[in-house]
């Protein structure tokens, strides 16, 4: 298996603990919740960050954590790691359309128990591939390796991609920056997990300004920031993909060369 090597960033005392709790909140959630969906209402509101610390901060508990990166139009995960001896990452979107098996796509991080699957190759087509029988396969073979399968998908305010994912995962978090999404939004996000019959396990707070002397809890990082990439409504058609309802069935890619079953994850 390919390994990995990714810089944890350093946590102020305030942020520490909140995802502390955040992982807290989620394990007293039962044993049968295992594969979250990330999701928020609009771009830049830290649901990467977000994913990715939950799952780092879920591993140092000892648990076996792999953290999928399912927005296949704008991730920002890749740019959070380093590979090291490998220049091209296989991804989600090579497994999808049938090119690769999935330990082809499965990567080891330096931090115990926890594993990346990236987007790989943005496709013009991410919509499609999500919506798969192939994706649906992955997710109940992760299901059976992993303790938790954390998915990161893009902003379900913009896009149905999430809603899709969230019919395989059994709760959803919601990412909300604090002071920038209005109520009837976050409802209307709210409203369309809800069709795809996914729990919501609850909501994120994000970006709040706590003052603890001279610092500040929204001062980390800049929280899911997509740099020359544009905003979501710009970047492979955002918001003009029809209304495709969450809860249709699922079809086969089709995809040639790779047997559209799922090899068995060797860990």
């Amino acid at each position: 298996m390919k390994e990995i090597t990714i810089e944890v960033p350093k946590l102020n005392y305030h942020v520490e603990e909140a995802y502390k709790s955040l992982r807290t909140n989620l394990l007293f959630c039962g044993s049968d919740k295992k594969v979250i969906d990330i999701t928020s209402c609009t771009e830049d509101e830290g649901k990467s960050t977000v994913a990715r610390l939950l799952a780092i901060s879920l591993a140092q508990t000892g648990k076996n954590v792999v953290l999928v990166d399912a927005d296949m139009r704008k991730s920002v995960l890749t740019r959070a790691v380093r590979i090291q001896g490998h220049q091209k990452v296989n991804g989600l979107s090579l497994y999808l359309s049938g090119q690769v098996f999935i330990n082809d796509i499965l990567y080891k991080t330096n931090i115990n128990g926890f594993y990346m699957i990236f987007t790989g190759q943005f496709p013009p087509n991410p919509a499609e591939l999500l919506c798969t029988e192939r994706f649906s396969l992955m997710v109940s073979s992760l299901r059976k390796a992993f303790d938790y399968v954390i998915i990161d998908t893009p902003p379900l305010g913009v896009v149905t991609d999430s809603a899709m994912v969230a019919n395989d995962c059994d709760g959803a978090i919601l990412v909300v920056e604090s002071g920038a999404i209005g109520y009837p939004f976050a409802q209307d996000v709210v409203g369309q997990l809800r069709k795809a019959d996914c729990p919501i396990l609850g909501a994120v707070l994000n970006k709040v300004d706590i003052r603890s002397g001279s610092k500040y809890y929204g001062k980390y990082g800049g929280y899911g920031k997509y740099g020359k990439y544009g905003g979501y409504g710009h970047y492979y058609g955002y918001g003009k993909e029809g209304s495709s309802d969450a809860t249709d069935g699922r079809k086969d890619s089709g995809g040639k060369g790779v047997n559209s079953s799922v090899d068995q994850i060797e860990l």
